[in-house]
């Protein structure tokens, strides 16, 4: 019996802390997105790892005199490490362990999933060089575009007319999918905001405006 009791309290507290946990990063998503959102918008940056490129900033963003000093704060300026006629850089072990660790994990959330970043790291594994290269030279491009998002922010492009404007003219998110080559469900979660590609987005934006609207079955109506 006490056995069975325990269970049911251990159960009850994972069950409270993966709803707190849920909870505290909708929160934290929330004030992200309102401090900063083409920061938060961009691609691989999550709730947490937004939070922790701000802290990194401080209040005065402004006080990183050039994006080599954000790579360097951040921990991701690359070290020389040539040795005789080889001339190579390695990953900087100092700056902030916090932030580098951010910028390690958007740029694995690219290299798993962004085709650009898919594509380049394909380029320069064919010429020769590592994964540990690539990832130092993934981190410092990051780096620099992190640096641009939290000195000077910009407005992000709005996606919300996209859902609307496609149901207006009974198309399916099937669809949408097919005529750009991706899943239904990155369809969707770009129309609710869950998704940041702006090219995706303009492409679909101009795609929508072209299309005629479709009957009930799918048929295009006859203009």
């Amino acid at each position: 019996m006490s056995v069975l009791t325990a269970c049911k309290t251990l159960a009850q507290r994972i069950e409270f802390l993966e709803r707190q946990d849920r909870d505290l990063t909708a929160e934290l998503d929330s004030l992200t997105s309102k401090l900063n959102p083409a920061l938060r918008a961009a691609y691989g940056v999550g709730p947490d790892t937004a939070a922790q490129l701000l802290i990194t900033a401080g209040t005065n963003a402004h006080r990183l005199r050039s994006e080599a000093a954000f790579a360097m704060l951040a921990g991701a300026a690359p070290i020389p490490a040539s040795s005789g006629k080889t001339t190579r850089h390695r990953l900087s072990r100092g700056g902030d362990r916090a932030a580098n660790n951010a910028l390690h994990r958007i740029a694995l959330v690219r290299w798993s999933h962004d085709p650009r970043t898919r594509d380049y790291t394909a380029c320069q594994l064919a010429a020769g060089r590592s994964k540990k290269d690539i990832l130092r030279l993934l981190k410092r491009a990051i780096a620099r575009e992190m640096f641009r998002h939290l000195t000077a922010p910009c407005p992000i492009d709005d996606y919300s007319d996209l859902r609307p404007a496609r149901q207006a003219k009974n198309i399916t998110l099937s669809a949408v999918a097919n005529h750009f080559g991706v899943w239904p469900n990155d369809i969707s979660r770009l129309e609710r905001g869950l998704k940041r590609d702006d090219t995706l987005a303009a492409d679909y934006r101009r795609w929508l405006n072209l299309k005629p609207p479709m009957g009930r079955r799918g048929d295009w109506l006859s203009l």
